[in-house]
């Protein structure tokens, strides 16, 4: 049996920092998405909503909140929460409900109102909880971690601040072409060295902010793609949602330790690499065979990780790809042709299901003046809190 979808529509809710609910981001981008894909709200079966973080914890906002705003109309409904991942991880769930005959089409949404500044965890006291404790013990923000691995990268790699800059400026001049970013303006290498410092070594520019926005996909089965006449649509082929594996050895969001490899020594490979390996594996692809990426620069040090880990290169060589123009648009492999987060910024459960929309329009050949000439196959990849990863491979 094939494993395909067809991604029918696509819509967003511009990013930004408008001041509104995420219920209205949520409905937005899930009524373009439904125009996009020439259906109604009627048509819709199945409803998946990515939750809402709101300051780092879930259940603030369920599937159900959108089918609301939409209007009651007895859709089956699913709420998931991973974190970063969640987007992506609600749209493997509306894939398993097609594949297993649940529903011919099913409406995936995620939208939030990020507040300003960093994320933070809710109020209370909870000794159990690592993202709590790290704020608690360390006080160590995101950035904070964001700022370990770019030295961890200077130290083993030799990356240096121009290396991440260079990422900051490929991202922003992409956003710049894209109406849904936040940011559409382009960066220099000396704007993104003059910008304040937040977690040294990383500077302002090289860390992606918090938004509001909202994103939203309309799945179906073949079957039903086709009897519409749609004979080639944009297809997923792979959803990984996979967890890490024992010892962990590279320190991780939100934890403020490592495993020790005492007992057991560690294995190959990272966490960050499994994420993309599972997909490559149940798309029967591989690097190779990509057009584009889309990747979580949540800083630039980090888009640099990713291109080691979705395998474009080897583990060290991933700024040598930045400074080649290799991953710029116009490159050999476009990454992050959106903008990334670095033009976006963090709307948590929208941003995994805005990197879908992004691969379905350059497959289509929508994208406009970011458009990758010739796009057939992409990648998405995005790792969540507490071990969520997800990556998603879409073919056309």
């Amino acid at each position: 049996m094939s494993g395909d979808v067809a991604v029918l529509g696509a819509g967003m809710h511009p990013w930004g920092k408008w001041g509104r609910s995420f219920v209205e981001y949520g409905r937005a981008a899930a009524r373009a998405a439904l125009a996009d894909a020439g259906l109604e709200w009627g048509d819709v079966r199945s409803v998946v909503g990515a939750d809402t973080v709101r300051g780092g914890y879930p259940g603030y906002v369920a599937g159900a909140t959108f089918a609301q705003a939409l209007g009651w109309q007895g859709a089956r409904v699913t709420s998931v929460y991973a974190a970063c991942a969640s987007g992506a991880q609600a749209i493997g769930a509306a894939r398993a409900q097609i594949l297993a005959g649940l529903a011919d089409v099913v409406l995936v949404v995620g939208a939030d109102a990020a507040p300003k500044g960093f994320f933070a965890p809710a109020g209370g006291e909870r000794h159990d909880d690592p993202d709590w404790l790290r704020f608690r013990v360390l006080g160590a923000t995101n950035p904070t971690y964001f700022g370990l691995y770019a030295r961890r990268r200077m130290a083993l790699h030799g990356d240096s601040l121009e290396d991440f800059a260079l990422v900051k400026v490929k991202n922003a001049a992409a956003g710049a072409l894209n109406p849904n970013a936040r940011y559409r303006k382009e960066v220099t290498v000396e704007e993104v060295a003059a910008s304040a410092v937040v977690a040294d070594p990383l500077r302002l520019l090289d860390i992606c902010a918090t938004s509001d926005g909202g994103a939203a996909l309309v799945l179906s089965s073949m079957e039903f793609a086709r009897a519409r006449g749609v004979v080639d649509p944009v297809r997923i082929r792979a959803v990984s949602t996979v967890t890490p594996t024992y010892p962990r050895t590279v320190l991780d969001l939100p934890d403020i330790a490592t495993d020790s490899t005492v007992a057991v020594a560690a294995g190959a490979g990272s966490f960050r690499a499994s994420i993309a390996d599972a997909a490559y594996e149940e798309a029967g692809l591989g690097p190779t065979d990509l057009s584009l990426a889309e990747v979580y620069d949540l800083s630039t040090a980090l888009e640099l990780q990713w291109y080691e880990d979705i395998g474009l290169c080897g583990e060290g060589e991933g700024a040598k790809l930045v400074r080649e123009g290799a991953t710029a648009l116009g490159g050999r492999i476009p990454v992050n042709p959106s903008g990334g987060l670095a033009s976006f910024g963090e709307a948590v459960p929208a941003q995994a299901i805005a990197q879908v929309c992004e691969l379905t329009w350059q497959l289509r050949g929508t994208a406009g003046a970011r458009q990758v000439p010739g796009a057939r196959v992409g990648i998405t990849a995005n790792q969540g809190l507490f071990g969520h990863g997800s990556a998603v491979v879409a073919v056309r």
